[in-house]
């Protein structure tokens, strides 16, 4: 039996006898089990036999399951309020300690739910960190590799800027050059010019002879070349000097030659023909049963106009009139507005036949041009267009082409309808002057894709501040200095 349980029996007993001393009025009362009834009765009978005048009580109560007799006098009754009163405080207390307890319970029941929470986001975090270290090295080993990279890159820009500095150098080096050979052949110009008038005023009755018989010939025969001395043939070539090696004229040389005597004999000598000509143009001389290559003596149709001209008379059939050819850089194409007029080389090496000659050939019959190109390495190219003529110089020698053929690529079409510009007339569409930069004379547009009378280059691939080679542009691009040019026309 449990101690709640033997406190509530107690209770009910102390309730019994406290209603059972209330009715009695106090008195005594014994308490039998029923089953000592007739011993108690025995006992009551004898003791009111001995002792007459008491009453005696006897209570049958139901039988519990005791073990033992259960008695209850007030003192009992007594310490039970006060055990009653301690076992009360008693099962306060407890209940406060139980009520600390489970409150202890819930919080360690919530620091467990927190602690797994905890550990959980420990192993979470430790593979972010772990995952987070990995991306740190390979960043690094990223910047590591970047930082080498960089280091690369700008010795490779430190080199570039140091061969661009030596290029600058050497550029500025080069135009000083030149404006020296610019300001010497304006000198000689100017002291030719002078010259010129003295012999004139000189010999007026010669020089009225010679400007009948002169013909309209490249810059290799002035005016007044009916006075060269034989000997003497070999100085005016010095005017066609190589771009890489100039070459300078003693004024003396130039007063020996023009003050010499006139002569018969020609800067040039014509190869033997049939007939003496002049013709009209070299299909005319191969229609005349002449086959042979070489400088021939012209005249256009229905002109007065005289000239000389390389023919070639051995590619495609034959009969193509020369009007440029660049084969050896023996000659600087980098000349004036009257020059490009006028021509300007060697006939039988590189020359320009000049843009009123070709004015005049092409306005009195219909032509064709056609480009043959050779680059360092033997290839041959060519390009054919069916129409091909220029415009007079009050139209700036404007040019007009027809449809292209061949297989060097057309780049000459984009200039079509293009005036001429040379560094002293700027025609072209360009801000700036394309002569300038191209370092030629050419019917530029905004700028060039060809140039044609660049700077001839050996080798083939150029290093220039600009493109200023002879190029073709479909033909090995712009950078790509042609070895062979030759145009040439001839009637369609």
């Amino acid at each position: 039996m449990t101690s709640m349980e033997k406190l509530s029996w107690a209770l009910s007993l102390l309730l019994v006898w406290n209603g059972l001393f209330w009715v009695y009025g106090g008195k005594e009362a014994t308490w039998a089990h029923p089953s000592k009834v007739n011993n108690s009765q025995r006992r009551s009978s004898r003791t009111s036999e001995n002792k007459p005048g008491r009453c005696s009580y006897t209570f049958i109560v139901p039988q519990q399951k005791l073990t033992g007799a259960v008695c209850v006098t007030m003192e009992a009754a007594r310490m039970n309020h006060s055990e009653l009163g301690a076992l009360k405080e008693l099962v306060e207390k407890q209940q406060e300690q139980l009520n600390i307890v489970r409150g202890r319970v819930e919080q360690e029941a919530m620091l467990a739910t927190d602690m797994r929470l905890l550990r959980r986001d420990s192993v979470n975090m430790n593979a972010r960190i772990s995952q987070l270290y990995a991306q740190l090295l390979n960043e690094m080993i990223q910047k590591k590799e970047q930082a080498l990279e960089q280091r690369r890159l700008e010795d490779l820009v430190l080199n570039a800027t140091s061969q661009l500095l030596q290029v600058s150098s050497s550029y500025r080096e080069l135009e000083k050059k030149y404006e020296t050979l610019s300001s010497l052949m304006n000198n000689q110009s100017h002291l030719i010019t002078h010259l010129e008038k003295q012999c004139l005023l000189k010999n007026p009755s010669k020089a009225m002879q010679a400007s009948q018989e002169t013909l309209s010939l490249p810059v290799q025969q002035s005016s007044i070349m009916g006075n060269i001395k034989p000997e003497s043939k070999e100085v005016p070539s010095n005017v066609q000097r190589d771009q890489s090696e100039p070459q300078e004229e003693n004024p003396q040389e130039l007063l020996e030659v023009f003050g010499g005597s006139p002569t018969e004999t020609p800067f040039i000598s014509y190869p033997i023909t049939k007939s003496p000509g002049p013709w009209h143009d070299c299909n005319h001389v191969l229609e005349s049963g002449e086959k042979t290559n070489g400088i021939y003596l012209l005249r256009p149709r229905n002109t007065n106009h005289l000239l000389q001209a390389w023919c070639d008379q051995s590619t495609a059939e034959g009969g193509w009139t020369v009007i440029q050819r660049r084969q050896d850089g023996s000659v600087n194409f980098f000349r004036n507005w009257d020059q490009y007029k006028q021509g300007f080389g060697n006939l039988d090496g590189e020359y320009w036949l000049g843009l009123e000659h070709l004015y005049w050939l092409t306005s009195h019959a219909t032509y064709k041009l056609r480009v043959a190109m050779e680059d360092w390495q033997g290839r041959q190219v060519y390009a054919e267009f069916d129409s091909f003529r220029v415009e007079p110089e009050s139209d700036w020698y404007r040019l007009r082409l027809g449809s292209y053929q061949g297989n060097a690529g057309d780049s000459l079409s984009w200039h079509n309808n293009k005036a001429f510009t040379t560094l002293d007339k700027d025609k072209d569409a360009y801000t700036g002057n394309c002569a300038h930069y191209q370092k030629g004379g050419w019917w530029y547009h905004m700028c060039a894709h060809s140039n044609l009378n660049g700077v001839w280059y050996r080798g083939g691939h150029y290093r220039s501040r600009y493109q200023d080679g002879v190029y073709w542009a479909e033909f090995h691009g712009g950078s790509y200095s042609l070895k062979k040019v030759v145009m040439m026309i001839k009637p369609s």
